[in-house]
C-alpha cells in the first residue's frame, strides 16, 4: 500500500507477454496498474484485465502525463527494445520530478538484454545517465533454474531461493501409497523422516492454495514443496511416487549454440564441475568463442559443426553425454536439436525458451526440463517491485494463486 492507504500505482511500458503477465500478477495483488503500448492489437487484448490501458509511445511525455505519472511509485520498462526501455526510464523520471515538485521519487525497473548495459548498471553508471534504479536481465536466473531442474527428470519446476533453499513443483502419483487418499497430518506419520513441507496445492477445477494439515492428497494433484539443498530432491520424488535417478558428480554436458545464453551456460556448468562441449554451426562465432576466455577454461571444448549432423554427433560420442542443452536463438530449432539428442541416446535434455506456451508442450515430447525466459523476467520484476521484501519473490507456475518469498527472521 502507498502512503495514506491509497493503492500503489505502477505504470508498465510495453504490453507484450512480459508486460501483460506482470500486469496480471500485480492486479491479483490489487495494485493500480497502467499499461502503455503503441500496438493497437496489444491494447485491445489488454482491455479485459481491469487495468487502465493507454495507446501510445513510451517515449512521449504526454503519455506519461496521461498515465498519471505524478501519483505513480514504480515505472517498469518492459518492451522488447533495450534502447526504448532505457530512454523511457529517463523520461519517466524527468516527467515525474517535473510534475511532483517534491522529494517523492519514482522507482524505475528496466528490462535489458545487452550484457554491456548490465555491466553499466553494476558499475552504478546506468542510473546516472539513464535514470534506471533496477535492471532485469533474466538469463542468469533462467540458467540457474534450468541447471537445478535438470538434476531431476520428474520435477515440473524448480525455483531457487537464497541460502540453498528451493521450491519444487511436481505431480502426486498414484504409486505414492504413503500420501494418496490421506490428509497431510496422516501422511506425516506414515512417511519415514516426516513429510516434506508442502506450501502449495492445486487440483483440477479448484483454485490453488496453501494446504492445511487436514487437506487430503489425491493422485494427479500438483504440489509445491519447500526444501533445502538439491540433495533432497530424490527423497521428495520417491515420497510422491516418482522414480529417482542419481545425478552424476561430474556430468558431461553438450550445448548446442554459442549464443549469449549458450556461452553463459557453458561457463555455469564448467564452474559446477561439468565437462562441457559446445557445438556451434557458425564458423566465425565458433572461432570467436574458442579465442575468448571461455575457450581457455579447463573442461570446455568448442566444436564447429552442425548440431543436426548425426555423423558429427556420433563422432563426438553424444550418447555418452549426461545432458544436452539447446541454446539456439530459435525455439523450434532448439526443440529439434534436443529431440535429436534424445533419439541419439542422451537421457536429460534442457531448453531455455522464448515462447511460454511451448514449455508444457516440450515436456510431453520427452524433453526433461524447460525454462520460460519471460516468466523468469516477470518474477524478477515482481522482486524489484516488492523491494520491501529482503529476498527473492516468485509466482509458482503450478499453483499460480500462491507466491514464494524468502526473507530472514529477525
Amino acid at each position: 500500500m502507498a502512503a495514506g492507504g491509497a493503492l500503489m500505482r505502477i505504470i508498465i511500458g510495453g504490453g507484450g507477454r512480459v508486460g501483460t503477465g506482470l500486469a496480471r500478477a500485480l492486479r491479483s495483488e490489487e495494485k493500480e496498474v497502467v499499461l502503455v503500448d503503441n500496438n493497437a492489437r496489444v491494447v485491445k487484448n489488454a482491455q479485459g484485465m481491469d487495468i487502465l490501458v493507454i495507446y501510445g509511445d513510451v517515449t512521449k511525455r504526454n503519455k506519461f502525463i496521461e498515465a498519471g505519472i505524478e501519483s505513480a511509485e514504480v515505472y517498469v520498462a518492459a518492451t522488447d527494445s533495450d534502447e526504448l526501455n532505457l530512454l523511457s526510464c529517463a523520461l519517466a523520471k524527468h516527467v515525474h520530478a517535473e510534475k511532483t515538485n517534491s522529494n517523492k521519487t519514482l522507482t524505475t525497473i528496466c528490462r535489458i538484454r545487452n550484457p554491456h548495459f548490465v555491466e553499466e548498471h553494476k558499475s552504478g553508471k546506468l542510473g546516472q545517465w539513464a535514470g534506471v534504479d533496477h535492471v532485469v536481465h533474466p538469463i542468469d536466473d533462467a540458467i540457474e533454474r534450468l541447471m537445478s531442474g535438470l538434476r531431476s527428470s520428474s520435477l515440473s519446476e524448480v525455483i531457487p531461493f537464497e541460502a540453498d533453499a528451493y521450491i519444487v513443483e511436481l505431480d502426486v502419483k498414484s504409486e505414492a501409497g504413503s500420501v494418496v487418499h490421506r490428509t497431510l497430518r496422516e501422511s506425516g506419520s506414515k512417511v519415514e523422516g516426516g513429510l516434506p513441507l508442502i506450501v502449495g496445492l492445486k487440483r483440477d477445477g479448484s483454485p490453488g492454495k496453501v494446504p492445511s494439515a487436514d487437506d487430503l492428497l489425491l493422485a494427479n494433484d500438483r504440489i509445491a514443496v519447500a526444501t533445502a539443498g538439491e540433495a533432497s530432491f530424490n527423497r521428495i520424488l520417491r515420497i510422491f511416487g516418482h522414480e529417482a535417478v542419481d545425478f552424476p558428480e561430474r556430468p558431461k554436458v553438450i550445448i548446442f549454440g554459442a549464443s549469449l545464453i549458450g556461452t553463459r551456460l557453458a561457463k555455469a556448468w564448467q564452474r559446477a564441475g561439468a565437462s562441457v562441449t559446445v557445438v556451434e554451426k557458425d564458423l566465425q562465432l565458433a572461432n570467436n568463442i574458442a579465442g575468448s576466455d571461455i575457450g581457455d577454461l579447463p573442461g570446455i571444448e568448442i566444436i564447429h559443426g552442425d548440431h543436426l549432423d548425426k555423423d558429427l554427433l556420433s563422432e563426438i560420442e553424444i550418447s555418452s553425454m549426461d545432458i544436452a542443452i539447446s541454446a539456439l536463438d530459435n525455439d523450434h530449432g532448439s526443440i529439434a536439436a534436443a529431440l535429436l539428442a534424445i533419439d541419439m541416446g542422451v537421457e536429460r535434455t534442457g531448453l531455455i525458451l522464448y515462447d511460454a506456451d511451448l514449455v508444457s508442450v516440450v515436456r510431453r515430447m520427452g524433453i526433461t526440463f524447460a525454462v520460460d525466459r519471460k516468466r523468469v523476467a516477470i518474477d524478477a520484476m515482481l522482486s524489484r517491485i516488492h523491494s520491501e521484501l529482503p529476498g527473492p519473490y516468485a509466482v509458482l507456475s503450478s499453483v499460480p494463486d500462491v507466491v514464494g518469498i524468502c526473507l530472514p527472521i529477525s
